[in-house]
Order: structure tokens, then C-alpha cells, then sequence
């Protein structure tokens, strides 16, 4: 076991190098900035590139240049960057280029300010871009599992030649703790086929942002919708903690996942019949968590640093009569474990 103490934003760095990638562009923004100076230093060394561009703008097409190679590439922002890329997620996705994009949350709308929150949950989760499009997104909740969901990120990226963003926070990005890298599963590298690396011997290959031709654009959103339709039923991913016998359950991803958890496991030990999902896949939402545990469940505690986004996907899971309550608010707010505590009891005092 070889521990290494890391803020968040450098795990993830090292992380995706340790997962192959080897380009990377992007520009610099608050509180993602370590991720960017990390891979500055790192990449040369390891015979990457690094380019720090002109804007967002230029630093997702830069992607899109380098992974029609079948290069493993990755760009990183915050909310407004993460706005500015928004037309070149939605050609990757028409493209079916894939690559990996950090999203290290800051306190919004607008220019917002640095402080956490989680408020870019709709705008990744629902696409951000134009058209019917999906970005696999991952949600990390720890430093170690930044590295470990960097890799999981490049594999998923390939396997289904598909944008993957990873959401996280400011919290996240800019804590310390100890990381093994030891424990980060190499995942392989699938055959790529598509990549444009020379004619060689073989046919001429191209990769378009869209088919010219309204019959071929229809058929590549029908391509399209069945392979998230794909994605959407393999690649749930979610924690379960301390359902058994559960009345009410908190769900939360992120960093308030962690904050939630010392409040549950408070509860919990005081003998309230409390439990826990942590959503690790937002899109694909973890519907099949909650399906499964809706008929022995009497309400859910939905905790988010923002108004309540991933609450519409846990209506839409469980139903719009269902009891969903929502703690939390944008803007900066950071929620504390007695916060979500208080209305743990207080919750649970009305189910009786």
C-alpha cells in the first residue's frame, strides 16, 4: 500500500494519466485550477501534451481533434467553461468521439463565485447542448474515489465512443486526503477501429459531426437512442448504506453524501430507522435502487447543495405522489451533518 495525500483536483489528474489519458487542454477557472497545473507538470513528463488554450470554446474542439485518434483525451472546467463547451459536447455525442470532461463545481447561476455547490447537476445530467444526447456523468463522493471513477470514466468513454463528465464540487476538489493508487483497477483499453490514424492499406475511414442528409440524421439519433437506452439499463451504479429496516432514506451524491453519512450513521445509532443511497451514476440515474426498495420505504430525504435537481429524477423514479422531501439550497450554501440530522428527526417524528 503506497498512500499519497492529494487534494481532490490532483487525484483525478493523476488518476486519468494513470488510465492512459494523454491529452489534455483546457483553460483556466476556479476551483478546478489544480487539476490544470497538475497536468502541465505531469503530462510533458510522461511524453503527454498539454495546451492551455484560448477559451472553452477552443479547448473542447481541441479534444475533439485529439480524440478522433483514438487518443485518450480530457478537458476540465467549472459551470460557465462547462456552458461554452456545450456545443462541442453535443458534436462529440453526434460524433460518437469519446472523451472525458471534469466539472468541479462552483456556486452559480451566472459567474457565481467559488464557493461549492452542486447546482450543475441539471446541466450535465440533462445534456447542457442541443439534441437528443446523453454524457455518461459519474459522481465521486471521496479522493480515492476520484482516481478510481477517472479510470472507470476513459473505459466507459470507449467502450460506448460517448462523452463521460465527471461532476463533483469545490469541497472535493480542494480537499485533502490520502489516495492508493494501488487500489485503482486498470481497466483495458478497447479496440478502436474508427480512429482516424492513416489510410494505411485499409479503406478511407471518416468521422462526421453529423450525417448531411435528413434520412442519415435520423437514423443516427435512432442509433443513438438505442445505445443510451443500452447505457441506461448496464450502467446503474449506486451505494446502499444501512437500509435494512429503513423508513426514511437520504439520498445524496457527492459531497453531500459524505455530510449525509455522519448524520445517518448518528441516527441510525440512536436507533431511527434510517438508511442511505449515494447515487454514483447521475445519468444513468439509479432508478433500479429505488424501485426496488419504494414498497418498504415510507419517504425519502433528498439532500442537495442546490434547489432540489436530482429530486426531478427521483419523482420521476418513484413517482410525483411519493414522499420526497428536499434539504438543501445553491448559491454557496454548505450543509452541515446536524442540519441534515434535525430533519432526519424531524421526518421521522411525522411518519409516526
Amino acid at each position: 500500500m503506497a498512500l499519497e495525500l492529494m487534494r481532490g483536483n490532483e487525484a483525478i489528474a493523476e488518476g486519468a494519466i494513470r488510465a492512459g489519458c494523454r491529452f489534455y487542454t483546457g483553460y483556466p477557472i476556479t476551483p478546478q485550477n489544480e487539476l490544470f497545473e497538475y497536468m502541465a507538470k505531469r503530462l510533458p513528463q510522461i511524453g503527454g501534451i498539454f495546451l492551455q488554450c484560448e477559451s472553452e470554446v477552443a479547448g473542447i474542439n481541441m479534444i475533439w481533434g485529439a480524440a478522433c485518434t483514438g487518443t485518450r483525451a480530457m478537458t476540465s472546467s467549472s459551470g460557465p467553461g462547462i456552458s461554452l463547451m456545450s456545443e462541442g459536447l453535443t458534436t462529440l455525442a453526434a460524433g460518437q468521439v469519446p472523451c472525458v470532461v471534469v466539472d468541479v463545481t462552483r456556486a452559480g447561476p451566472g459567474l457565481g463565485r467559488i464557493a461549492p455547490a452542486q447546482s450543475d447537476y441539471r446541466q450535465v445530467t440533462k445534456g447542457g447542448g442541443h439534441g437528443d444526447y446523453h454524457a455518461i456523468v459519474l459522481g465521486p463522493a471521496s479522493t480515492q474515489e476520484m482516481a478510481d471513477l477517472a479510470t472507470l470514466a476513459f473505459y466507459l468513454a470507449d467502450l460506448y465512443r460517448n462523452p463521460v463528465i465527471i461532476l463533483m464540487d469545490g469541497m472535493l476538489g480542494q480537499m485533502m486526503e490520502p489516495v492508493d493508487f494501488d487500489l485503482v483497477k486498470p481497466l483495458a483499453i478497447p479496440d478502436k477501429p474508427w480512429a482516424l490514424r492513416g489510410k494505411g492499406n485499409g479503406p478511407r475511414k471518416m468521422i462526421y459531426a453529423a450525417p448531411f442528409d435528413d434520412p442519415g440524421l435520423i437514423q443516427l439519433n435512432q442509433e443513438l437512442a438505442e445505445k443510451y437506452r443500452k447505457i441506461a439499463e448496464r450502467e446503474q451504479r449506486w451505494e446502499e448504506i444501512l437500509l435494512d429496516g429503513a423508513e426514511l432514506v437520504v439520498v445524496a451524491f457527492g459531497s453531500a453524501a459524505r455530510v449525509s453519512l455522519e448524520a445517518v450513521q448518528d441516527a441510525k445509532a440512536e436507533g431511527l430507522r434510517v438508511g442511505m443511497i449515494r447515487p454514483i451514476t447521475l445519468w444513468p440515474f439509479p432508478r433500479k435502487a429505488f424501485e426496488k426498495i419504494r414498497p418498504k420505504v415510507k419517504a425519502f430525504l433528498d439532500v442537495e447543495m442546490n434547489a432540489g435537481q436530482m429530486q426531478e429524477d427521483l419523482e420521476r423514479v418513484v413517482g410525483p405522489d411519493f414522499p420526497i422531501h428536499h434539504l438543501g439550497q445553491g448559491g454557496g450554501k454548505i450543509i452541515y451533518p446536524d442540519e441534515v440530522y434535525e430533519e432526519i428527526k424531524k421526518l421521522i417524528k411525522g411518519l409516526r
